[in-house]
């Protein structure tokens, strides 16, 4: 499906139905089909999953540039009433949930519940920033194939590449397919982003921090720091998986997830 929402076209997936609503917001350089094992579980389980290409990915409209987290979080927004969505729980992966973070900064007396996914709060430093800036020159130079070629054992465990070729090729289709233009505009918006620290002892829902054991790029240590900062918090770590665990371990992700939308 699409809607034309603050002036673009957003393509998202809306199923399930009733008053309980969980929204999933993908992280960088995928789309939303990085959701699919979830919207299909829990859409048969009494949900209503809305799951959106953030803007400058998959079905959206890439808008190059930058892109600062609050654009995106207008936009999930945006969506939202488009839909009629007054309240719901909100997920996020890696930029994700630092899109989910700005939503609670911005719109938190409309979500009942927040999932935080192998992501962190912390602000940018000057050398990430450099970073950032600096891989976002690189793929609108060179394009996505060679980046999506040396994280991708990053993304998945190596020793998931190996026993789930599926979910490799998933996730390595998706980088490889994301707008180089979309890509860059959101890694200049990330390089940014405001430190989240504060933010997270004024939240006051039903949280659940999920990461996989193996996540290089945020490390068990980031979960444990939001999750140390989040009164009454839940923290999993899913064992075996590395930054992708809701695709390396649905069963596992989606047993922590349940769990939270029950108290949600």
């Amino acid at each position: 499906m699409k809607a034309e929402i603050n002036g673009i076209t957003v393509g998202y997936d809306d199923e399930g139905a009733g008053d309980h609503v969980l929204v999933l917001v993908h992280g960088h350089p995928f789309d939303r089909t990085m959701w699919r094992p979830q919207v299909e579980h829990f859409s048969t389980e009494g949900w209503r999953v809305v799951a959106a290409d953030l803007r400058g990915y998959g079905e959206s409209t890439v808008v190059p540039g930058v892109t600062p987290l609050s654009a995106f979080a207008q936009d999930v927004v945006g969506l939202l009433d488009h839909l009629g969505v007054e309240r719901f729980v909100l997920g996020g992966l890696s930029m994700g949930g630092q899109i989910v973070l700005e939503c609670q900064r911005l719109f938190g007396d409309r979500i009942r519940g927040l999932l935080l996914a192998d992501t962190f709060a912390q602000g940018e430093t000057p050398e990430g920033k450099a970073a950032r800036n600096a891989m976002a020159d690189r793929l609108l130079s060179e394009g996505m194939a060679g980046y999506a070629d040396e994280v991708l054992t990053k993304m998945v465990a190596p020793h998931n590449v190996e026993a789930l070729p599926e979910v490799a090729d998933h996730v390595a289709r998706m980088m490889r397919d994301a707008p180089p233009e979309g890509a860059a505009a959101a890694l200049r918006g990330r390089a940014e982003r405001p430190d989240y620290t504060d933010l997270l002892g004024t939240i006051a829902v039903p949280t659940l921090v999920v990461v996989g054991s193996d996540d290089e790029f945020t490390p068990v240590a980031d979960a444990e720091y939001m999750h140390q900062r989040i009164p009454g918090s839940a923290l999993v770590v899913v064992h075996g998986a590395a930054h992708m665990p809701n695709l390396e371990r649905p069963e596992a992700f989606n047993k922590a997830l349940d769990a939270l939308l029950t108290e949600a």
